[in-house]
């Protein structure tokens, strides 16, 4: 019996290993728009802009918020360098809904010296983070919450 060939797929962050293990499909938000990348695909190197990264293996597809970065295929292995990434099923949504109201507020007001660049990153990647966890929910996923003072152990 021939075994289907997979990828080897690792996403990174400066900070941390975020999925590191076999796929046989990565889907991906590229800058120029969707990839789907399959084993044996051409090698690549491209950014990739905020959006959810789905990678199915064993058939079920598991979702992460991408922050940007690249994305790089050889040998049927994908790297992706992240600015920012998480599992689809971790996101703090609570969290996300105040960075968001945050950094609109900050745009609004246009206090002096503020880098609206990074303002606006800032909600960019708040808006992605929110549209990936709502897109994991409808999927059957649940949505993550903060912890309980039970489960914090007060």
């Amino acid at each position: 019996m021939s075994q289907r060939p997979t990828l080897h797929v690792t996403i990174v962050t400066a900070e941390r290993t975020v999925y590191d293990g076999e796929a046989e499909m990565v889907n991906a938000p590229g800058s120029e728009g969707q990839l789907g990348i399959l084993p044996r695909h051409a090698p690549l190197l491209t950014l990739l802009k905020v959006g959810e990264l789905r990678v199915r293996h064993g058939g079920a597809d598991e979702g992460f918020f991408i922050g940007g970065g690249f994305l790089e295929v050889n040998r049927n292995v994908v790297t992706v360098l992240a600015d920012d990434a998480e599992r689809a099923s971790t996101i703090d949504e609570s969290k996300a809904e105040e960075a968001r109201r945050r950094a609109e507020a900050i745009l609004a007001q246009r206090p002096e010296g503020m880098d609206e660049a990074a303002v606006a990153a800032e909600l960019e990647r708040a808006v992605g983070r929110l549209h990936v966890a709502d897109l994991h929910r409808r999927r059957g996923g649940r949505a993550a919450r903060p912890p309980s003072d039970q489960e914090l152990g007060g």
